[in-house]
């Protein structure tokens, strides 16, 4: 999805997907959900980057929408949001103008949906560092966080990385100011993590990205 291109409502119409709905939103679909994206010439401070969206993320087309993963929690409890967001249902149209007001833009490395991020193939990875790389240098983000270290090692071939801030001249083709962190997949089934820790992961980004964490709704 590019820049200025409007996001699509949640194919529910705004209501919690039932179980025996899921499965029909695994297919091999790119594009599964929407980016979150602002209008091109408009600031994009920090680029999250999910690994892939699940099946609940796809049939409500928003971001780490399942209930029970920490994501919008942490970000709230970080200071990036005023609020916490419950993405369950959709992204309400205030949600998404919150976060591009702030210079925050959603994006995935792989598009297509699956019950469970370790069903991408390591090709798939492969192809998709690539092409995010490519992206990097259209969308000039200041920051970009990455939200899984398993696949950001597999997606390019970075086998002993280790979370926190990356070397970007470590990734061929990646623009040298863009700076570049890894931080835990939101997901309740990462049990290391819990909303506090990874609200002090995103923290540590948004203050790289130049941004105020005692006060995230300061304008760039």
């Amino acid at each position: 999805m590019e820049r200025g291109m409007p996001r699509q409502p949640s194919p529910l119409g705004g209501r919690r997907p039932r179980k025996d709905e899921l499965a029909q939103f695994a297919t091999a679909d790119p594009d599964a959900i929407d980016d979150v994206l602002p209008q091109a010439g408009e600031p994009l401070a920090l680029l999250i980057v999910g690994i892939n969206p699940g099946l609940w993320t796809a049939a409500v087309n928003a971001p780490f929408a399942r209930p029970g993963n920490r994501f919008w929690p942490s970000l709230h409890e970080a200071g990036l949001t005023d609020h916490r967001i419950d993405a369950s249902r959709g992204l309400a149209p205030e949600d998404v103008d919150q976060l591009l007001s702030r210079g925050i833009g959603i994006t995935n490395l792989v598009g297509r949906a699956t019950v469970r991020a370790d069903e991408l193939t390591r090709d798939e990875l492969h192809e998709a560092g690539r092409r995010l790389v490519v992206r990097i240098e259209e969308l000039r983000p200041h920051v970009v966080a990455i939200a899984g270290i398993t696949a950001f090692r597999a997606a390019f071939a970075q086998p002993k990385a280790q979370l926190g801030t990356q070397d970007p001249t470590a990734i061929p083709g990646w623009p040298s100011d863009v700076a570049l962190w890894v931080v835990p997949q939101p997901s309740g089934l990462n049990a290391h993590e819990n909303i506090a820790s990874l609200a002090a992961r995103w923290r540590e980004v948004w203050r790289d990205a130049g941004t105020d964490v005692s006060d995230p709704r300061r304008d760039r």
